[in-house]
């Protein structure tokens, strides 16, 4: 079933009960008011009082690192992003992903149940770790919850917003830091055990077997020809033994070729499309991984059925590095309501008085927000030019 599916079901039954319960679920801390559901709680409070109590000294010694990673992810992800526009028309940089849904114009497939899990390592230690700052500055926290926009899932911590106003200006930019910190900390974390399993423990265990078609996108032509889980063995007469030969035999494919492959279930031949990332190269429509088989020296082993587990657990870590990295250097980019855009204000008010620097954030959101805006656009629907 496609992913947009669960979706569609999950909202029709969320808001169904939400609607028909609403006055119940109002004395359990949720507001219904659609598109918004909220739910806030005070019972974490007290667990994210004993993390910040723990180490008071180490989250400001850390945070106060993290204002130098993070001003240098600001600079970078805005030239970034003035860069994209550059390649507006060929490959839009800036593209929706949402887990188990083929989004138009983004050539990212992230699958239904690992995105979903990896989203949720996104929001918990993001806010968590807002709150974990708001406490160690002595800010307290109104609340703290869950939210759903339509179908949009987030969470969020409520400090005092007057208190918060009245910190100096490195406390504020300890906690508006926090949330993208701890999300390329925990990036960094999955990226190191996600290797180890990958580079060392994977390779021992498993051989390579030619590589096996996960995914056809609707984009390609494979999609008309060939099916999921056939092993591809070969592309023009190329050899493909593993990732790297894949990666070798589809960068000579050029567009409106004819492709010849060959594969576990036979032979398939059809005309490529021109790649949407590089208009210069041809585009199958094929999203593959690894066609692993247990090595000799682990076959037939009491525990070999565990080691099955190692693929699965891999994939998982690299999507909750890559969504953890992604939306924590996007929240930094210099636009309000994001918080580099706070970042941003406050590094701007030790080298101008506020009448000069307000205007130089608002024009930047402006603009960073125009750029995504288009760039979503033309991902979706085709650039008019």
């Amino acid at each position: 079933m496609n992913g947009i599916y669960y979706y569609v079901i999950a909202f029709i039954l969320i808001w169904t009960i939400a609607i028909v319960f609403k006055n119940q679920l109002t004395d359990h801390g949720v507001e219904v008011n659609f598109p918004i559901l909220m739910w806030r709680t005070q019972r974490l409070r007290g667990f994210i009082d004993r993390l910040a109590n723990r180490a008071p000294r180490f989250w400001k010694w850390y945070m106060n690192l993290g204002i130098v990673i993070s001003t240098g992810f600001m600079i970078l992800m805005a030239g970034a992003l003035v860069y994209s526009l550059k390649t507006l028309v060929d490959a839009p940089t800036v593209s929706l992903v949402v887990p188990g849904v083929e989004v138009p114009g983004s050539p990212i497939f992230i699958p239904l149940l690992a995105g979903l899990i990896a989203i949720a390592t996104v929001l918990i230690v993001h806010e968590f770790s807002h709150g974990i700052l708001s406490r160690v500055e002595k800010i307290n926290i109104n609340s703290i919850g869950l939210l759903l926009f339509a179908i949009i899932p987030g969470a969020f911590v409520e400090p005092d917003e007057e208190e918060l106003n009245e910190l100096s200006r490195p406390a504020k930019m300890r906690i508006y830091v926090a949330g993208s910190m701890a999300n390329l900390t925990l990036a960094a974390i999955a990226m190191i055990i996600m290797m180890v399993i990958s580079s060392f423990i994977v390779p021992m265990v498993f051989e390579d077997d030619g590589v096996v078609i996960n995914r056809l996108t609707s984009d390609g032509n494979a999609i008309n020809h060939m099916s999921e889980g056939m092993v591809i063995r070969s592309i023009n007469n190329l050899t493909v033994n593993d990732m790297a030969s894949f990666q070798k035999a589809t960068n000579t494919l050029k567009p409106n070729e004819t492709v010849n492959i060959h594969t576990d279930q036979g032979d398939y031949s059809f005309q490529l499309k021109s790649n949407p990332m590089n208009r210069s190269l041809g585009f199958m429509g094929v999203q593959v991984n690894a066609n692993n088989v247990i090595a000799d020296g682990f076959d037939n082993q009491f525990y070999t059925p565990l080691l099955w587990i190692l693929m699965p657990l891999s994939e998982l870590l690299f999507w909750i590095y890559f969504l953890n990295f992604a939306i924590g250097t996007f929240n930094l980019l210099p636009m309000k309501p994001l918080d580099g855009g706070h970042l941003l204000e406050n590094l701007l008010s030790y080298i101008m008085p506020e009448s000069a620097y307000k205007p130089i954030v608002t024009f930047m959101s402006f603009f960073m927000g125009i750029i995504i805006v288009v760039s979503l656009v033309v991902g979706l629907v085709g650039s008019p030019f």
